[in-house]
């Protein structure tokens, strides 16, 4: 879309803020009941609605300021448009949508209510005929969170810590189990002050001896980010099973048996040959002794 030259005069600049504030405070009355509120994410796209509409004939006839906060944005003179150096480049109006502004590559720093005011000329003055506001609210969405390991601090406690950084706006962190919050310790929420983004963290101790499952919860606006942690507690070993097998208890009383077997067998040939050697014994012992001849011996006498 082609634009008409800006003009980049400080003076004008100056005198163009002094009549947009002159105007704020002494037209109240023209201010919209509800403000309309426009989400965003950094580096989208905003149109923001003057809500006017006016023909291609009356644009030279009326001038048209949009302001953020206290800060000029853009004005638009006799069918000029000038834009302000933070906006330049990437702000301009679109005149097909109702008076829009558009903004490109959000910012953070383009959070704010936007102000847009359309005057005409009455009997040989410009009066006020139309104002609104938009609020922006530019955010930068979180990552889901992380959860780590800071080890044991004592016995059968352990240590976790949950953190995320590069979001906007400003978030909370809670802890929870069974939909209940927890307890946490050292909590921390940092600013970037160049990009204005936050980096939050927090830790949690819990017992070990019992089943656990948490939830890290991260709020920031109307957004949230979550993880989940699981614990299960460690099953005690049973206690060691000093019984043999039953197959060991076979086989062990299997040998059992055939020794005995074969160690009754080799006393019972031992006993036999012990008899038997006796026997014998006694046999020759019997062939040594000389028989006596009764009659003989009464014959010599």
């Amino acid at each position: 879309m082609d634009h008409p030259a800006k003009w980049r005069t400080p003076l004008l600049e100056h005198l163009y803020l002094k009549l947009f504030q002159f105007l704020m405070l002494t037209s109240p009355f023209y201010f919209c009941s509800g403000i309309i509120q426009v989400n965003k994410t950094v580096k989208e796209v905003a149109v923001l609605s003057c809500d006017y509409n006016i023909s291609t004939e009356e644009l030279m006839k009326v001038r048209i300021y949009w302001q953020k906060d206290d800060e000029m944005v853009l004005a638009i003179m006799s069918g000029k448009e000038q834009v302000w150096s933070k906006y330049e480049n990437r702000t301009f109006t679109d005149f097909t949508k109702n008076l829009s502004i558009v903004i490109l590559a959000l910012r953070l720093s383009d959070n704010g209510k936007y102000t847009c005011i359309v005057q005409k000329i009455e009997k040989g003055s410009y009066k006020v005929k139309h104002m609104t506001s938009v609020m922006l609210l530019v955010r930068a969405d979180f990552p889901v969170p992380s959860i780590t390991d800071l080890g044991n601090p004592s016995r059968n406690i352990k240590r976790i810590m949950c953190s995320t950084s590069g979001g906007f706006p400003k978030p909370h962190l809670s802890w929870l189990e069974n939909e209940e919050e927890l307890n946490a310790i050292n909590t921390t929420v940092s600013q970037d002050p160049e990009t204005e983004l936050y980096t939050i963290s927090s830790e949690l101790d819990f017992n070990i001896t019992n089943n656990h499952s948490f939830v890290c919860l991260v709020k920031y606006g109307d957004l949230a980010v979550s993880q989940i942690f699981n614990w299960q507690k460690s099953v005690e070993p049973p206690p060691p099973d000093n019984s043999l097998p039953l197959w060991v208890i076979l086989v062990v009383s299997g040998i059992f048996v055939i020794t005995v077997i074969k160690g009754s067998c080799l006393a019972c040939r031992l006993a036999a040959r012990c008899r038997r050697r006796t026997r014998n014994e006694e046999g020759m012992d019997m062939e040594k002794i000389t028989p006596i001849y009764i009659g003989s011996a009464q014959a010599s006498v």
